[in-house]
């Protein structure tokens, strides 16, 4: 594709974006390009990282828009029909230090081109030649990109560190891969990359993951279709690690979705022990057994939860381990969901904060006495952390929260046979302390290198 094709192309999947603003914008690109299977993976590639950059500096973009043409954009990010053109525009001359010469290149109504811009345009948008993307006159809100009703709630969250959060969130996630050691050490799976090109370096906390810098096609290779490795965050990866799922336990996956941390549960297993994967998604179950497959995980049970399943009352009592992976706002993952953060609103908080509360109330009679509820989310908001263990434990008195340094599994040697000492998971390289201090895991993009992710472990005592 030449770079006006590129230009086009982006334009064409920001306006299907904002056409299903309830679809995340990775399911539409999917479709997007299935649709147009012709893109080669190098224009893909590249008309896919010009839409993101759009989304991650969407309401800098529009107030850029604002100053310079009122009818056209409100520093809200709202925007009325035909917006997506000027933001390619206003992206090229902000991000890319493009002149109006070549704007008028890339949008030249030719053969694949955009259509040319109005001479209205060209004037407003020509005021932005010449300046960077940030300014100071910005409300803090548009600076760091999120919608005005959740900056207080992260700046109480993060204090002094809110400029350096946000700004970690507004950058592109890297490719974190899980190794899968029911069949490779992280070693062995690092070489079996390194053979298909991808040079893929250990994470710094969780034991067996491996990251890779942006995208890359891993899913078409050897390794990931031999079940060598999975992809998962590396905060995923290191909250299936705080469940301490042991071999023989009895363990459930109350939201187990499309299964990335029921796999990671059965490898700390050794494959021995059960499993139960329940959701009340039948699409994202029936997606989940592939995975199973393919992996060579044999321990894990599915179940679809319904209204009125009698199934949480038949087990009562008979869990090791529950994890409580919940529904949330997301707010963690916005480095890989830009789009994410325009569609949240105090609404959707509030509905999630009740339906959370239900969720862990319907977990807590699995858990058996001595056994351990996990609860964990991928939100910063403290009302889906903090604020909800504490209200959970203020309903039931028969938990407790396990500090976090005494709920932190040791592990095993890598590369440990399934058969691994007692009182340590199986296969699971040592990871000798928790990768931050207090009483429950909280990870972030800037501290960690993470996507934010929360996790309380609760026991039973009675």
């Amino acid at each position: 594709m030449t770079p006006a094709g590129r230009i086009a192309a982006a334009i064409e999947l920001l306006a299907e974006i904002e056409a299903f603003p309830s679809r995340p914008a990775d399911a539409v690109a999917n479709d997007f390009f299935r649709a147009r299977r012709f893109i080669g993976s190098g224009d893909r590639r590249a008309v896919s990282e010009r839409a993101w950059g759009v989304l991650r500096a969407r309401r800098r973009l529009g107030w850029w828009l604002a100053s310079v043409d009122a009818a056209d954009a409100t520093p809200q990010g709202t925007a009325p029909r035909g917006l997506t053109p000027r933001l390619l525009v206003a992206a090229a001359l902000l991000f890319d230090g493009w002149t109006m010469s070549g704007v008028a290149q890339a949008f030249s109504g030719g053969k694949f081109a955009a259509a040319p811009l109005s001479a209205t345009e060209q004037e407003a948008l020509g005021k932005l030649a010449g300046h960077t993307l940030e300014h100071p006159a910005m409300p803090d809100a548009v600076r760091l990109e999120v919608p005005d009703w959740m900056l207080p709630r992260l700046a109480a969250r993060f204090g002094p560190a809110l400029g350096a959060e946000l700004g970690a969130l507004l950058d592109p996630a890297p490719l974190d891969l899980r190794a899968n050691l029911l069949k490779a050490s992280r070693a062995e799976v690092q070489a079996a990359l390194e053979a298909e090109g991808f040079a893929a370096t250990p994470t710094p906390f969780s034991p067996w993951g491996l990251r890779l810098p942006g995208r890359r096609p891993v899913t078409a290779g050897p390794a990931f279709q031999s079940g060598l490795v999975e992809i998962q965050d590396e905060g995923s990866q290191l909250v299936a690690l705080l469940t301490d799922a042991r071999p023989g336990m009895r363990v459930a996956d109350l939201c187990a979705g499309a299964g990335g941390k029921t796999l990671a549960l059965a490898v700390t297993m050794g494959n021995r022990g059960h499993i139960a994967a329940c959701d009340v998604s039948a699409r994202r179950l029936d997606a989940a057994v592939r995975r199973f497959r393919r992996a060579g995980a044999h321990n894990i049970e599915r179940h679809l939860l319904g209204p009125g399943d009698r199934w949480l009352k038949r087990h009562a009592g008979s869990f090791d381990r529950v994890l409580v992976d919940a529904p949330c706002t997301g707010t963690g993952t916005w480095r890989r969901n830009p789009d994410a953060r325009a569609r949240l609103t105090e609404t959707d908080l509030a509905e999630l904060v009740v339906r959370q509360a239900a969720l862990l109330d319907d977990a807590a009679p699995l858990v058996r006495k001595g056994g351990r509820l996990v609860y964990a989310t991928c939100s910063l908001f403290a009302e889906e952390n903090e604020a909800q263990v504490q209200a959970f434990l203020d309903r039931h008195a028969g938990f407790a929260l396990v500090p976090l340094a005494r709920a932190w599994p040791q592990g095993a040697p890598d590369g440990a046979p399934p058969d691994a000492p007692h009182g340590a998971p199986a296969g699971v390289p040592a990871c000798p302390a928790p990768p931050c201090p207090g009483e429950t895991l909280a990870l972030t993009p800037h501290e960690h290198g993470t996507d934010g992710f929360f996790a309380a472990v609760l026991e039973r005592s009675a």
